[in-house]
């Protein structure tokens, strides 16, 4: 069989074009097959080295068999043969005798041409399976996306494969895909793309078509009760409490409606913002039970931006959920978060307002962030407090790593990523979030506002107390916020009652 392929090989060989089509296919095909098993095999990991093998060998290989043809018509050419005669000159008798259709040399060629069919079927499915994997999207091009894949790995989504929000299902969400790829490779190619990469991405699919694969709106009902601390800034890092009920049901029905009513199927609302940013609202419909929107516009803006409507949006899950994987911290937050895991000791004095001070500053790139953080933990103890450096040495050490940890998951100074370059519109901590919308500003045609009351969206249980449920215990009235503890104490426990009662139903 071996000797057979080398006869061919030589055959089809007929002038040193054709030549240089056999070993750069034939060399393209052997190399592929190679690292494909040392990729299966697990000895090699590397995202650069499956771009290499999926694309550059590919693309050799598939050269290889264009110059062959293209040989063979200009050896045609050169000589003035017929391709029988060519044939006949090229291979031995026993393999072109007979008709041309019915002769070995056909027969062969067929085979190959299977086989190379077959390969080139493989070849793009493997290809396919590569590039939906979540390492070539990180790390494929690695300065550019090395912040997203950061994230990501931290991120709640970090089992849900990018191309299942990125691409979506079907043969129309693969094409734009790719052909959107196309630009950003030469985005990527010629250093055209912006720092920071700019939000909202607009081609990402609708949010019904992924988001809600998993997350539909009839899943939330209820309440859920969220406790956030945080530490301030004195000698004990004391904790603060703010527990919220968050009112998340969809809303059907009688039932009380809740956040997620926004995107109800029964129910929609479109918007169009400032440069379709999704910051500033010009204005917002909401659609009313005979089908008719009433608007609400900004007072502020409305007159300045008059006409400027074509980017007309529908809400969906991703206007408030913006950072639901690739999630950048706000730095007081991602610290309150390590303290109360237990990642940095509390009890090391200060702890929290010297942390701050370690990682708030930009430096120029991850090596000096690494030493400056060690340089402005150890220089604030040893300068303030020396007597606290000795003794708590291992704990602030601990704290250091913890720290830098922080730092560079959510600072890269080569993409121009800084503290709250992709702020989160869930809430309206760091970010106007629900303020977008609910705000005095967006007022109807007879002057009314939608509505900002804090209790429409949570109950609220405690708020920067001592306590987790500050509100809840008894009213002293001797205190000047009597008043606000009695109602917030009064609201939470009615909406309790009220929420027992839609789920009896």
């Amino acid at each position: 069989m071996f000797k057979k392929y080398i006869d061919f090989i030589r055959g089809v060989s007929v002038n040193k074009l054709g030549l240089a089509g056999v070993v750069l296919t034939t060399s393209a095909f052997v190399t592929f097959v190679i690292l494909e098993l040392t990729r299966i095999l697990g000895f090699i990991t590397n995202a650069y080295v499956g771009l290499v093998n999926y694309l550059l060998f590919p693309a050799l290989f598939i050269i290889g068999l264009i110059m062959i043809p293209i040989a063979w018509k200009k050896r045609k050419k050169q000589t003035g043969k017929s391709t029988g005669q060519l044939l006949q000159e090229q291979f031995e008798k026993r393999e072109t005798e007979g008709s041309l259709l019915g002769s070995r040399i056909f027969r062969t060629i067929a085979i190959f041409t299977l086989i190379n069919i077959l390969f080139l079927s493989v070849l793009s499915s493997r290809m396919l399976h590569f590039m939906d994997e979540p390492h070539f999207c990180g790390t494929a091009c690695h300065d550019v996306m090395n912040p997203e894949w950061v994230t990501y790995q931290a991120s709640p989504h970090a089992r849900v494969k990018c191309v299942e929000c990125h691409v979506g299902e079907g043969v129309d969400a693969l094409v734009n895909a790719k052909l959107n790829g196309l630009w950003q490779i030469i985005s990527l190619t010629f250093n055209l793309y912006e720092k920071p990469i700019p939000t909202p991405v607009h081609q990402l699919r609708p949010a019904r078509e992924t988001c809600e694969k998993c997350h539909w709106p009839d899943k939330f009902y209820g309440q859920r009760i969220k406790t956030i601390v945080n530490y301030r800034l004195d000698s004990l890092s004391t904790p603060q409490y703010t527990t919220l009920s968050l009112k998340i049901d969809a809303g059907e029905g009688e039932i009380r409606k809740g956040i997620h009513w926004h995107i109800a199927e029964e129910n929609q609302i479109r918007y169009t913002s400032v440069n379709d940013e999704r910051e500033e609202m010009i204005w917002v419909d909401v659609r009313q039970p005979d089908d008719s929107f009433k608007r609400y516009r900004n007072s502020e803006l409305v007159e300045e931006h008059e006409g400027e409507f074509e980017n007309i949006r529908t809400l969906d899950c991703v206007d408030c959920h913006n950072r639901a994987t690739h999630i950048y911290e706000n730095p007081e937050k991602a610290l309150n978060e390590r303290i109360r895991k237990g990642l940095i000791d509390r009890s090391i004095p200060f702890i929290k307002k010297a942390g701050l001070g370690a990682i708030l500053p930009i430096y120029s790139d991850t090596a000096s962030a690494r030493e400056q953080v060690v340089n402005r933990l150890l220089g604030y103890y040893q300068r303030e407090y020396p007597e606290i450096l000795r003794q708590n040495f291992a704990e602030i050490d601990s704290a250091i790593t913890v720290l830098q940890n922080i730092y560079i998951r959510n600072i890269h100074p080569y993409m121009n990523i800084r503290w709250n370059s992709y702020p989160s519109h869930i809430g309206h901590r760091g970010s106007a979030g629900c303020f977008r919308c609910h705000n005095q500003n967006m007022i109807d045609e007879g002057g009314e506002s939608i509505s900002h009351d804090c209790t429409m969206c949570h109950s609220i249980a405690a708020y920067g107390g001592n306590t987790p449920y500050q509100y809840l215990e008894p009213v002293d009235t001797s205190d000047q916020d009597y008043i606000i503890h009695q109602y917030l104490k009064n609201e939470f426990l009615e909406s309790a009652i009220e929420m027992q009662g839609d789920q009896e139903q």
